[in-house]
């Protein structure tokens, strides 16, 4: 049941918001170093740290994804681990494995690099079905099993997955469970005429380039991640989030009655949970204390766009899950 305002100490919180919420903008300054635009994947990246959520990237090679998620790690002063997925990679590349001691005749775990805070699983949609599987694990129990020993992993834990459009040569669709684990799946596009002017000014230059600098520490996040839980949703902007997670599954309540045959799979329980954190988050990096619709609508593509399987029918007619997503935002009512 959501807390009624009246037994929360708005005030307070707010204060507390501000406080704990002024990191925000060093990161902000910090990447601005190195990364040129970009502000829309920045801000989604920090909304899956905060909401403890993994974010799917996908955009042609050479937009700065890579660049970006690397940064943000030296940012936060945090283990930082780039995986680079191939049609060869084995899940043992990946998690680890037993090596076989002779002086002792005994098996050894060798950790393999899923032992990090923030992974940047690149290219995710060129590996084997068995690696993604491992993966999967990892992101949704937060431990690895290696022979049959259970690795807990630490804390944040986040993976960063980039993946080409699935038209590209050698890629291939990531399965819907494996999709439905990741909290937003966001498009990456080519930047404006003004911010490649301003790429190419600071890239085309030999040599190293501007060094970062830690400006938080891995635990300041996870305090963050604390007080997002604490941030005031009322009750009507809950309705609000249910209401369009079901729009996506039964449209005719809605009055979505065109729909019906356009949305083959809706968005599953754990859009709405993912909807309701990411909001949550987005109000704590506007420093806010409470969440508004807006908050919901600002992050409702990101979170539902990868959850939304059209049909047949909707596809021979060029509709995408984002064209469907649109119809609902602008049919439900707002509160």
């Amino acid at each position: 049941m959501a807390t009624s305002p009246a037994s929360v100490d708005m005030q307070a919180l707010g204060e507390k918001i501000e406080k704990s919420s002024a990191f925000i903008e060093d990161i902000y300054k910090e990447l601005d170093k190195v990364i040129v635009g970009q502000r829309y994947m920045i801000d989604r990246l920090l909304i899956g740290l905060l909401a403890d959520g993994h974010v799917l990237l996908e955009g042609v090679p050479g937009l700065a994804k890579t660049l970006t998620v690397s940064s943000l790690a030296k940012v936060i002063s945090t283990k930082f681990q780039r995986l680079q997925f191939t049609p060869d990679l084995l899940p043992a590349d990946l998690i680890g494995t037993l090596i076989y001691n002779q002086k002792e005749a005994e098996f050894t775990v060798k950790k393999g690099p899923i032992f990090a805070n923030i992974i940047l699983a690149d290219e995710i949609n060129r590996s084997p079905a068995k690696v993604q599987s491992a993966l999967l694990e990892a992101m949704q129990e937060l431990q690895v099993t290696i022979g049959e020993t259970t690795f807990p992993l630490d804390e944040p834990f986040l993976v960063l997955a980039t993946q080409n459009p699935v038209e590209q040569e050698g890629t291939y669709p990531l399965p819907e469970a494996q999709v439905d684990r990741f909290m937003m799946k966001i498009n990456i596009d080519y930047p404006t005429e003004s911010e490649e002017l301003e790429i190419m000014r600071r890239m085309a230059k030999t040599g190293k380039q501007k060094q970062l600098e830690p400006v938080i520490s891995p635990q300041k996040v996870l305090d963050a991640r604390k007080v997002v839980n604490e941030i005031y949703m009322d009750e009507k902007v809950e309705q609000y989030i249910i209401d369009l997670v079901f729009a996506t599954r039964d449209p005719k309540k809605q009055n979505l009655d065109d729909l019906t045959e356009l949305i083959n799979f809706g968005a599953s329980p754990r859009a709405s949970i993912n909807l309701n954190l990411a909001a949550r988050a987005h109000a704590f990096m506007e420093h806010r204390a409470y969440v508004t619709p807006e908050d919901v609508r600002i992050i409702a593509m990101d979170v539902l766009r990868h959850r939304i399987i059209p049909t047949f029918e909707a596809e021979a007619e060029n509709i995408t899950s984002e064209d469907l997503i649109e119809k609902i935002m602008s049919t439900v009512q707002v509160p």
